[in-house]
């Protein structure tokens, strides 16, 4: 749905937040009551900005909302220059929203080839992806309340993301039990949160089916080598700059970042 005039400057009253870095007290207008509202303030916004999208978070809709809003997931754009190579071991800087809301969530990303014009179910949406990486989704809002409001405000300021780490490929994917892998994340080196990805409905590659269904309802073409962060694992970290990130996948694949302001 097109935007309305409102929900455009919602918009822009985001994006100004977002570049000038100054906290929004309040929710700049009349906050959405649907995804599909939502997704016209975060497409207006996404025009705005003018920047490249490079991938796409997926966050999960608590069960008892998802009567209301129609879906058990949300998405959000996350920006190419926004996207860092942590794989190597080292830990990308990565801004937040300090008089905001900041978070750190350990997900694993899917890299997407050529998705074609088929419907997909979950055999065949694997063949569509290329790469799978392990990963560190930086969720940051300049609207500290951002999720205490419902999945269309989250969704309605980019989903609430800020930025994503790539960390090591997962080897052999397609033969992994990737739904058993433990994960756990640690800030500052103390453990925060540990799970596996039973948790997440119906795992990564429910995600990608979500996300492929949802950017074709929005007339959003998917671009070969598009990333998809699938969603929180281990749980939604809050963090403050000058503290550091770590998820460790499997007991051995480790992937960090640095969080400034």
């Amino acid at each position: 749905m097109p935007a309305t005039n409102e929900q455009q400057n919602i918009a822009k009253a985001f994006l100004a937040a977002r570049q000038k870095k100054t906290p929004l007290t309040l929710y700049p207008g009349t906050m959405p009551a649907s995804m599909a509202e939502a997704y016209a303030i975060q497409d207006a916004a996404i025009a705005f900005d003018g920047r490249r999208v490079g991938g796409w978070k997926v966050g999960r809709i608590a069960t008892e909302l998802v009567g209301t809003y129609g879906d058990n997931r949300l998405t959000g754009p996350i920006f190419s220059d926004e996207i860092f190579d942590g794989s190597a071991g080292q830990r990308p800087a990565m801004p937040v929203y300090a008089d905001g809301f900041a978070a750190v969530e350990a997900e694993v990303l899917l890299r997407l080839g050529d998705v074609g014009t088929r419907d997909h179910d979950m055999d065949s949406v694997k063949d569509c992806i290329i790469e799978v990486r392990t990963g560190i989704e930086i969720a940051s809002s300049p609207f500290p309340a951002i999720n205490q409001h419902g999945p269309a405000v989250t969704a309605s300021d980019y989903g609430n993301n800020k930025g994503l780490i790539l960390g090591p490929a997962i080897p052999g994917w397609r033969e992994a039990d990737l739904i058993r892998m433990p994960v756990e994340f640690f800030v500052d080196d103390a453990p925060v949160g540990a799970a596996t990805m039973e948790t997440m409905l119906d795992g990564p590659f429910g995600s990608a089916l979500f996300l492929i269904r949802t950017l074709r309802a929005r007339g959003i073409a998917i671009t070969p080598g598009t990333w998809v962060s699938t969603g929180a694992i281990t749980g939604i970290h809050e963090i403050r700059p000058g503290q550091r990130g770590d998820a460790l996948f499997g007991g051995e694949i480790r992937v960090g970042c640095a969080i400034t302001g």
